[in-house]
């Protein structure tokens, strides 16, 4: 049997808000074999410290306006805070976790995305240095990823969180990403109630945000789910985390949340 793995992206807040019970599932699964890798976001936490520190701070299309103040403040909030949260986390639980950012070992390098001039430093996913995933995972750890990426010269840049979870589920082979939100899947109204859509294209997806059936906060999470295909990457399920036994249903049976795909070939 080969060996389980599955990335899951996960925003800081949502994670920080999880249940016991999925941690505790998290460590069922990984005592099973299965091995897991989370790549965190952190927007909220880093907008909020930003404030504090009276940090201005804008977004085009969704990514954050980064010059060197604020990316110093990402990276302390992500790389720092947030990170090590997660980390405290998983081991009160009792599975183990170690805490990682792209700056380390060169793990995620970047470049500047094609609109630097106006954004900062944001940057697009170059590689991603699997070996390092694969080594702490060999240790027995849960690898725990801060997306902060890094270029040969050593200039640090602000990655999208999901932009960052495909890349790094890209290079280790993943064709399954997991997206823990606090929805439990893309919701669909049938006949005036509200049903979970089992599997969705992106296709589908753009015709839904068009027609107004998606809408508000469900827009970025799914176009975030998006992000996540690339590469290997051919599926993307969005899940709640607060749903009993989510993560093992994901990973092993199928059947919960849904299921984004690239196109309907080859779907099962």
């Amino acid at each position: 049997m080969t060996e389980q793995r599955f990335v899951m992206k996960c925003g800081g807040s949502t994670l920080a808000a999880l249940p016991n019970s999925f941690f505790d599932e998290l460590r069922e699964l990984q005592l099973a074999g299965v091995r897991p890798v989370i790549v965190h976001g952190g927007g909220p936490a880093i907008s909020e410290t930003l404030g504090k520190l009276g940090i201005e701070t804008g977004f085009v299309n969704g990514l954050r306006k980064t010059n060197d103040a604020v990316l110093d403040v990402v990276e302390m909030v992500l790389a720092g805070r947030i990170n090590k949260e997660i980390v405290r986390k998983i081991q009160i639980n009792g599975a183990k976790a170690l805490g990682l950012s792209g700056v380390d070992g060169m793990l995620i390098q970047a470049k500047p995305v094609a609109n630097a001039a106006e954004i900062g430093f944001v940057g697009d996913v170059t590689d991603v240095n699997a070996a390092i995933i694969e080594g702490v995972m060999e240790m027995g750890y849960i690898p725990v990823v801060a997306p902060i990426g890094i270029d040969a010269p050593g200039q640090r840049y602000n990655i999208n969180a999901d932009t960052a979870a495909g890349a790094v589920a890209s290079h280790l082979g993943v064709e399954r990403m997991i997206v823990v939100t606090d929805v439990p899947g893309i919701l669909k109204t049938v006949d005036g109630v509200k049903q979970v859509l089992p599997v969705v294209t992106v296709e589908q997806i753009e015709e839904m945000i068009a027609s107004g059936e998606i809408y508000g906060g469900m827009i970025p999470k799914v176009r975030a789910a998006i992000q996540c295909i690339q590469g290997r990457v051919r599926e993307v399920v969005i899940v709640s985390g607060e749903e009993p036994g989510v993560l093992t249903k994901a990973v092993r049976e199928g059947g919960v949340g849904t299921r984004i795909v690239q196109t309907n070939e080859g779907q099962v």
